[in-house]
């Protein structure tokens, strides 16, 4: 079965649970990971080397954020050609995207490596704590080049309906990155280069073993001469946009709420919100995966005018969304004080007692963070990048960054509320542009599909 016919033809329900069950194990199997690593590096070097990994963490972000708003920007455009059945005008955003990725990661890297000192410095970190963050972040800086391209290869392989093989590739690269760390940091006894290093080598296995099964042109996308053309790079990079915006505008965010942190709290308070992000970071993956796996479907679908196809579709993956972002809330309101013991032990009673409570209150937020989400997602598979980019750096950005102000006499109580407060702002505004969009185009109310487009 072509990505075609799978997306096109295939029953609602049993097309949710074959594209959006895989997306999300395999995005679950990521977010352990990245749990894990938190829990490895907290437990197995200290304190220190855990507020140090979170201080750096934001500028790695922005480093896989370069290649995102590639990756993600064409693989929207790849979806609808290939609804359009415009095969050689996919296979061609797709050659160049590759290209352009490997290109930005190779830049980034360098940059990332010789600015990595005065980033920490400008950070107000120094002496162990600002030198381990850089030994964390020229890692990835080195691997950069080969790194960057696997989220955005796992993006094509969902495009060519190898949904299958694109959850057995995060598996794996799940399974290599937790192996490595144990064997780096608790049998050699790496430092935090040595967490940095684990997760990198499994990234550049699973991006080479995907780059290798493209190149064996057996896939529905095919590497061709790569001809770049303007309205193809703003095509691409229009609709990468909202992702790309959404990551640098949050790790601005964290790089502030970072040098707060360290201002009302210092390190401890950095090791709080480290476990905060853990959490979000763990909860924002599965979401992802649900919503980034339908992604195809939707644009396959809008690309063929099949417009109710395209709402039952969001129906089950605006439901499940909702589902799954509650239950977070409620295990994290019930279970603050485990959470907190899983990253930073059991020793500093006080440390434990305000993780506690910063996330109970962080947890507020997953009641209503996953509308905005899901919104966004949508708004990105049906070329609408402005809607999409107006939902994404307004959560990123404009609203913590509104709240940090409304809230500053809170001190660190206000920090942890933020993440509440954001979500909120942010429902309301995709509601509206939901409203919006759907007045713009009739073709999406329940009795507004033309006849030839179910």
């Amino acid at each position: 079965m072509n990505a075609y016919t799978l997306y096109t033809k295939t029953p609602i329900a049993r097309l949710f649970f074959r594209a959006a069950l895989p997306g999300s194990v395999s995005m679950l199997a990521s977010a352990l990971y990245q749990l894990i690593d938190g829990v490895f590096v907290g437990r197995f070097l200290g304190e220190t080397p855990f507020a140090a990994l979170n201080l750096a963490m934001p500028f790695v972000i922005i480093n896989f954020a370069v290649a995102d708003l590639v990756g993600v920007g064409s693989s929207v455009p790849i979806s609808i050609c290939l609804g359009k059945k415009q095969d050689k005008m996919a296979n061609n955003i797709f050659s160049c995207a590759c290209l352009l990725i490997v290109v930005s990661g190779l830049f980034m890297g360098v940059l990332l490596y010789a600015a990595a000192p005065r980033l920490m410095e400008a950070m107000g970190a120094d002496g162990e704590f600002a030198a381990l963050a850089v030994q964390y972040l020229r890692v990835y800086a080195v691997c950069s080049p080969v790194t960057t391209i696997v989220f955005a290869v796992d993006n094509y392989l969902r495009i060519c309906g190898k949904v299958r093989e694109s959850m057995l590739l995060n598996l794996l690269m799940s399974a290599l990155s937790c192996g490595l760390e144990f064997l780096f940091l608790y049998v050699f006894g790496f430092g935090i280069w040595g967490a940095a290093l684990a997760t990198c080598l499994g990234m550049c296995v699973c991006a080479l073993l995907a780059l290798f099964a493209f190149a064996r042109g057996n896939m529905q996308l095919r590497f061709c001469k790569p001809r770049f053309s303007g309205p193809m790079l703003r095509q691409i990079f229009a609709a990468g946009s909202p992702n790309f915006l959404n990551n640098i505008a949050g790790r601005l965010t964290s790089i502030l709420m970072n040098l707060l942190l360290v201002r009302f709290g210092g390190e401890a308070a950095v090791s709080v919100y480290g476990v905060l992000m853990y959490v979000e970071g763990f909860v924002l993956p599965l979401l992802y995966g649900m919503c980034d796996s339908l992604q195809p479907a939707v644009g396959c679908n809008w690309g063929a005018r099949k417009f109710r196809r395209v709402r039952a579709i969001e129906i089950y993956c605006f439901s499940a969304s909702g589902l799954l972002s509650v239950g977070a809330a409620a295990i994290l309101f019930l279970c603050p004080g485990a959470i907190g013991r899983l990253f930073l032990g059991g020793e500093n009673a006080a440390l434990l007692s305000e993780t506690a409570n910063a996330l109970r209150l962080f947890g507020l937020g997953f009641l209503v963070r996953w509308f905005s989400f899901a919104a966004q997602s949508f708004m990105l598979s049906v070329e609408k990048p402005g809607y999409a980019s107006a939902i994404s750096v307004s959560t990123a950005f404009f609203f913590p960054l509104l709240l940090i102000a409304a809230l500053w006499r809170l001190a660190l109580t206000g920090l942890w509320l933020n993440y509440a407060g954001t979500a909120l702002l942010a429902a309301l505004l995709s509601a509206g542009i939901l409203l919006r969009f759907r007045k713009q185009n009739p073709q999406m109310r329940r009795n507004g599909t033309p006849p030839d487009a179910a």
